[in-house]
Order: C-alpha cells, then sequence, then structure tokens
C-alpha cells in the first residue's frame, strides 16, 4: 500500500501524523510511505530523516493525494485538502465531524473512506486513539489556564498555588475521563484546591480522591452543583465527551453571571463542539476572548503547542492500526477487528457512524462488507 503524509496546514500545527520510525515500521513491512517535504521540520524530523527510514519526499500535498491509497493526518483535512481526496483513497485522521458540518458535506462529496482516530475503541470501550492527546490537553488546559488567569493576560490575578498565608485557586473540573483526571493531577500538583463534577462516581476517581483527600473532593455533576461550584471556582476546565457526538452544554451564558470577574473557562471539549453555550473555537495566536468579564479558553489542537511530544505519543498509539489497515487492507482489517470497524465514519458517500450522524442531522447507514 502507498501511505502518504502531507505536511499539515492548520494555524499553528506543528505536528506530524508519522515520525520517521514509524515511517521504517511500515517500510520494513514492504509499503511505500510519501511524506511531504518539510512535514516534521518543525519538531526536528528532517527530510533526510525520513529518507534515510526508507521514505520518498514529495514537495506538494497535491503529490501525496495523487498518489496514496492511504492518506494519513493529524488534524481534520481543510476544505482545500477534502477536495484533493477521491473515493479510491482511504484518509485516516481526527475528524471530529460532529461540529464541523462543512468538513462532513465535503468528505461525503469526496466518496472517500474516512477512519476517524476519535472514534476507534477497544475491548474495555475506551478510545485508545484518543486518549495521548486527550492526557496532553488535559495537563496542557491547566497551565494554559492558569497563564490565563495572570492579571498581565487580563485574568483576575489569581496564582493555582496562593502563597503563605493566602489561599490557593479553586480549579473546577467538569469530567472525570481522561481529560479531567490529568486536568486535575497538574492542578493538585500545582497546589490549586480541586472539585471533580462527573456523570458516576466510578471506583477510579474515588480511590484517585483518596489520594488527595486534603485538596480534592468529586461529586456528580448534576446543573445545581455546577451553578454552585461556580461561585468560587477561578478556572474552570471542560472536560466533557460524547464519542463521536457532539459534547454536551454544562455552562449556559446566564451561568457565567455566577462567576469571579476575571476567571478563566477552559473547553477542552471544543473539537467535538464545546461544553460551554459561550465556547467558540480559537487558535494558539489569538486563543482567548472574553464574554461578560469571563475569560474563554477554546484552542481547537491544544496539543500541537507540544507537537514534539504529541507526534511521539499519537505515532505510538495509531501505527499498529496504519499498519494493521496497510497489511490486510481496511475491509478485512475491520471485518478482524470491530473495534477498528468503530472508527468508521464516512464511507461512499454515507455517513457510517451513528452518533456522528445523530449530531449532524444525517441518515445512519450501517455499513457491511
Amino acid at each position: 500500500m502507498i501511505i502518504g503524509v502531507p505536511k499539515e496546514i492548520k494555524v499553528h500545527e506543528y505536528r506530524v501524523a508519522l515520525t520517521p520510525h514509524g515511517a521504517k515500521v511500515l517500510a520494513e513491512a514492504g509499503h511505500q510511505v510519501i511524506v511531504q517535504s518539510d512535514a516534521g521540520s518543525a519538531i526536528g524530523f528532517s527530510n533526510q530523516d525520513y529518507q534515510d527510514s526508507g521514505v520518498s519526499i514529495v514537495n506538494s500535498a497535491q503529490a501525496i493525494f495523487d498518489q496514496a491509497d492511504m492518506v494519513i493526518k493529524v488534524k481534520e483535512p481543510q476544505p482545500s485538502e477534502c477536495k484533493l481526496l477521491n473515493k479510491n483513497q482511504i484518509l485516516f485522521a481526527y475528524l471530529h465531524l460532529a461540529a464541523d458540518p462543512k468538513q462532513a458535506e465535503l468528505l461525503l462529496e469526496s466518496g472517500s473512506t474516512c477512519i476517524a482516530y476519535e472514534t476507534i475503541t477497544d475491548n474495555n470501550n475506551r478510545l485508545p486513539l484518543l486518549q495521548p492527546m486527550s492526557e496532553i490537553a488535559g495537563r496542557m488546559s491547566i497551565q494554559s489556564g492558569a497563564h490565563h488567569l495572570e492579571k498581565t493576560q487580563g485574568g483576575s490575578g489569581v496564582l493555582l498555588s496562593g502563597a503563605t498565608g493566602v489561599e490557593s485557586a479553586q480549579v473546577l473540573v467538569l469530567g472525570g475521563g481522561v481529560v479531567g483526571m490529568n486536568a486535575a493531577k497538574v492542578a493538585l500538583g500545582m497546589g490549586a484546591q480541586v472539585i471533580i463534577l462527573n456523570r458516576s462516581l466510578s471506583k477510579r476517581l474515588t480511590d484517585f480522591q483518596q489520594q488527595h483527600t486534603s485538596q480534592l473532593s468529586i461529586n456528580l455533576s448534576s446543573q445545581a452543583n455546577i451553578e454552585q461550584q461556580l461561585e468560587t471556582a477561578d478556572l474552570v476546565i471542560g472536560a466533557a465527551l460524547v464519542a463521536g457526538a457532539s459534547a454536551p452544554k454544562l455552562i449556559t451564558r446566564d451561568m457565567l453571571k455566577l462567576m469571579k470577574k476575571g476567571s478563566v473557562l477552559a473547553d477542552v471539549s471544543i473539537d467535538q463542539g464545546g461544553c460551554f453555550e459561550t465556547s467558540k473555537v480559537t487558535t494558539h495566536d489569538k486563543p482567548t476572548y472574553v464574554v461578560d468579564d469571563i475569560i474563554h479558553y477554546c484552542v481547537g489542537n491544544m496539543p500541537g503547542a507540544v507537537a514534539q511530544t504529541a507526534t511521539l505519543a499519537l505515532t505510538n498509539a495509531t501505527l499498529p492500526y496504519i499498519l494493521d489497515i496497510a497489511n490486510k487492507g481496511y475491509q478485512q482489517a475491520m471485518l478482524d477487528n470491530q473495534n477498528l470497524m468503530n472508527g468508521l465514519n464516512i464511507y461512499q458517500g454515507r455517513v457510517a457512524h451513528q452518533a456522528v450522524a445523530k449530531s449532524l442531522n444525517y441518515q445512519h447507514r450501517p455499513i457491511s462488507f
């Protein structure tokens, strides 16, 4: 199989879908890998590094899409990339279609087979290809939120750790999954008081609380509990996720009135539409905006800021699936692995994932090969 890796073109996206080591594994398995020139140069992977791994370097995205049987990316294809896809190609990337009806429309028109990292499952119904980026985004949400709490950034001027004789800040985490747990760990490490609100009180969460009894409290997520905690929160992390579907809106605009002026909302769920009513996607070059005196941080590709770490973590997670698809072809690979089949979002002009179809008001059409 010919596997193509274009250079990412989203604003301030420095990740690349495949490391030179990952490319070498594919090449040694008998596959041809083509990488767009300088696709990894921003994070220290030179063209020569790829060539030394058995990769061919091409000069344009057009050349990638013209030749590749499978195109692998990090972020969702931009409109110009969608238009380069054809019905004989596989696209393997983060898609987050529930929040992006235009992308869905273009991918449907392309006739291509589109597999989303974020809806592939494992035998425990977890999301193994979303997990590494969720870990990173959760950790980054705290350092980014702490930065924007600084008065020089327009925030309230609160330090998460507090100081001698001064209480530490309060961090409210909405969601106790991978993002929420990693956000909580970093916030606790920085000395903040942390409250996690989750739909259920799992053993994993209660065990975590026992390790941090003096700084951490955990409760059920309800509107009443959210409203109560918003009154004292300095930083709120939106970490709600429904696989493939639009994120639930947990904080309305009216609820912002409960918050202290200069507090920060960091919406890690923004790729799925965001879990705050006032959320809209921002970029690394303009990461925040203010609504009713509350700072909103809603960067859609947070891990792109730590692109080297994120690329290494991503390739570790995706490479076994890329290799399986390349070795068997996508149809046989999916027939052999229902978890991979769960990643199929669009197939030959049809929406193949039930949650995506529901979010976008498309008919769900189950696929059989």
